[in-house]
């Protein structure tokens, strides 16, 4: 691979936000992920020392199934009506 030099000296217009950009929307693909995902389920971010310990969807659910469970009944009911 060839090594692009790279400029050192940038001028300080170059580095702030313009006010308004101008998109070309013509080049404009549909999300190709979009329908993977059902209206039934959340997607849920969750945070890098959790997904070490989570790694799959199913040990995520089978965790928060059991915590569901535990919790007393009148907290379960509150959820629900929420």
């Amino acid at each position: 691979m060839k090594k692009i030099p790279t400029s050192k000296s940038r001028s300080k217009e170059s580095e702030e936000m313009l006010a308004e950009y101008s998109f070309d929307y013509s080049k404009a693909k549909p999300n190709r992920f979009a329908g993977r995902i059902s209206k039934e389920r959340l997607v849920v971010l969750l945070d890098p020392e959790v997904s070490k310990v989570f790694t799959t969807p199913e040990s995520v659910n089978a965790v928060l199934r059991a915590l569901v469970a535990a919790l007393p009944e009148s907290s379960k009911r509150k959820a629900r009506h929420k």
